[in-house]
């Protein structure tokens, strides 16, 4: 059984840093690609980073690029999702999804999903 499991939001003062966890089970983890969404009340859930198979190629949302580093730990299953100089803007929910192969940007492709941890920024 697929499991998909995040941790680490909080309520957190802008300027602050999180970093989230993303713990997975049920499949062979570094044969998959690992995303991180989030989805802010009354939005669509947005990819903000992702890391790919294999070799762990990453890509990041433009509105991201330079504060969040996605990393992962094959030896524990789990990606991490390092969130630096936050902002109230990155309030959220943050999910993690898993896909087959590499990050195509596309949210469909992501068929196993976590419930999700909240991130909450105050100015």
């Amino acid at each position: 059984e697929v499991q998909v499991v995040e941790s680490g939001g909080g309520l957190v003062q802008a300027g602050g840093s999180l970093r989230l966890s993303c713990a997975a089970s049920g499949f062979p983890f570094d044969d998959y690609a690992i995303g991180w969404f989030r989805q802010a009340p009354g939005k669509q859930r947005e990819e903000v980073a992702c890391i790919s198979r294999g070799e762990r190629s990453t890509n990041y949302a433009d509105a991201v690029k330079g504060r969040f580093t996605i990393s992962s730990d094959n030896a524990k299953n789990t990606a991490y999702l390092l969130i630096n100089s936050l902002k109230p803007e990155d309030s959220a929910v943050y999910y993690c999804g898993v896909a087959a192969d590499y990050c195509s940007g596309i949210i469909t492709d992501f068929g196993f999903w976590g419930q999700g941890t909240q991130v909450t920024v105050s100015s």
